[in-house]
């Protein structure tokens, strides 16, 4: 019963027209005003949930920012969450009106944590820079990702506390305090239950976590959790399938009163239920990410994803709620992810590089309405490809010793779809060598000498694609060369040991 509910492993500006009052009608207003916020003070204001997206870029073919935020505003996509403070993205942002929030690396927690001048440092280059008429509207500052997880240790836990304190100050010394919140993106694996209404903190982090919470809660910040039934799914095999999706369930977990016919809602009221233990139950919740990957392993294909995202939107977006949340459906919901992101380590798993709505050249996968307007997703615009041409296994070459070319070019690029449950696993020995001679030559943007394999490979104008199996062609719209987030926390360290910190 318990990971059937637990995966183990902004405030909104309204403005009124002014209205002239006399000051009898002042006094009346002010306390029918006091009235109500005292009646209803322990209840959950109701507001229509938004849909967002995460935004990632650990991809060899980046489309240039600007095609990502058009691609956006198309999809009437009005929030988007980064995972690190990217210049590039940051500036392809500003002017959008797309709400941001913007990530720090787990990484850069002990340096921010420690020293109030890198925070410092660290706002004034990433936030304060981007803010102001015509720039970047960032609401939301993510401090680490998931940086509770259990298969971390507890290496980023006491740095997290420190941070947020010094970030906070930092947000204070240039008036920002106010407008963008701090929040802390949470793995559900931090908190545990058989049911949802026994919901709690793992009791390592109960300190922690009610000190993370009584700080969010007085500078007016929700708690951001990810909740991932796929992965519920996919690491326990008696997980019941179709508890995992939003059409009913021929295996609900009973809890008193409450039935639960969806992985997502018991979760969701798990945590719910832990944060009531810590005097909180009625603080806002966001959902930072949740989605389905569409290839790379069994059960990660378009048509699991497309009933999954589907029924999540249609769920959240009906303000139904949840048994513990009636009619209180979460704050914000941030869909994972927008694009393909190739280049993402496989060590959760090969699905890792799949969870885009898009693949990585902007194309939708499947029919989704997001509930923002539009029917269906719209593509990606005046996205510009490398030349038709693909490198394939020479035919007339004895591929015997093709085994160490093959490494070369899957430890390189992404051949993820090859694996078990891929779309491209049933396209025969030959067809194997073929995609992934293609997936390194495309990564290398085509490189004439890429496609040697010493006689191996050869390049080919005809479509080597079969059925559901895509012979990717890269981009060249790409604003700059590959690089993964990591890069940035080392160039980071470096400003900082250099500043004497």
């Amino acid at each position: 019963m318990k990971d059937y509910c637990i995966r183990s492993a902004q405030g909104r500006k309204m403005t009124a027209p002014r209205a002239r009052i006399n000051g009898s009608s002042l006094f009346v207003c002010v306390m029918m005003m006091m009235m109500m916020m005292m009646l209803f003070s322990g209840l959950v204001l109701v507001a229509e949930s938004a849909i967002g997206v995460n935004w990632g870029t650990l991809s060899f073919h980046k489309l240039k920012p600007s095609t990502v935020v058009d691609l956006l505003k198309d999809n009437n996509i009005q929030k988007v969450k980064l995972f690190e403070a990217d210049p590039l993205v940051l500036r392809g942002l500003m002017g959008s009106g797309i709400q941001v929030m913007v990530g720090i690396p787990n990484e850069m927690l002990a340096t921010l944590s420690s020293s109030p001048a890198a925070a410092d440092l660290w706002i004034r280059q990433n936030v304060s820079s981007y803010i102001g008429k015509g720039g970047a509207d960032i609401r939301y500052i993510a401090v680490g990702n998931e940086p509770f997880l259990t298969s971390y240790a507890g290496q980023f836990q006491s740095y997290v506390v420190p941070a947020l304190v010094n970030l906070q100050q930092s947000l204070a010394k240039v008036n920002l305090a106010g407008y963008i919140k701090l929040v802390v993106p949470c793995n559900a694996d931090a908190y545990e239950s058989n049911v949802p209404s026994q919901g709690a903190f793992r009791p390592e982090l109960i300190q922690i976590m009610t000190q993370i919470v009584s700080f969010l809660n007085s500078n007016g910040s929700p708690f951001v959790v990810n909740i991932y039934p796929f992965l519920s799914l996919y690491g326990n095999s008696d997980f019941p399938q179709d508890y995992a999706f939003f059409e009913g369930t021929t295996h609900p977990v009973i809890d008193g009163a409450n039935t639960y016919d969806n992985a997502f809602d018991g979760n969701f009221d798990t945590l719910v239920a832990a944060l009531s233990k810590l005097g909180y139950g009625q603080m806002p919740i966001v959902i930072g990410e949740v989605g389905w990957p569409t290839d790379g392993v069994v059960g990660a294909n378009l048509t699991a994803a497309r009933v999954f995202n589907q029924g999540l939107i249609n769920h959240v977006i009906s303000n139904k709620g949840t048994p513990l949340r009636p009619g209180v459906p979460p704050m914000d919901v941030y869909l994972f992810g927008l694009l393909d992101e190739g280049a993402k380590s496989t060590l959760p798993g090969s699905f890792e590089r799949h969870w885009g709505i898009f693949s990585f050249d902007g194309q939708a996968k499947y029919a989704l309405k997001l509930g923002l307007g539009n029917k269906k997703l719209k593509n990606a615009r005046n996205v510009q490809y490398l030349p038709a041409r693909w490198c394939v296994a020479n035919p007339s070459r004895d591929l015997a010793d093709v085994v160490n070319h093959m490494k070369l070019a899957c430890n390189t690029a992404d051949c993820t779809t090859l694996n078990y449950g891929g779309s491209c696993n049933g396209i025969g020995a030959k067809g194997n060598i073929s995609y992934a001679f293609n997936s390194y030559y495309q990564s290398q943007m085509q490189n004439e000498k890429s496609c040697n394999f010493d006689g191996l490979g050869m390049v080919t104008f005809l479509d080597p694609s079969v059925g559901g199996c895509r012979f990717l062609v890269g981009v060249t719209d790409t604003s700059s060369s590959f690089r993964p987030y990591r890069r940035w926390v080392i160039c980071w360290i470096l400003i900082l040991w250099c500043l004497g910190l």
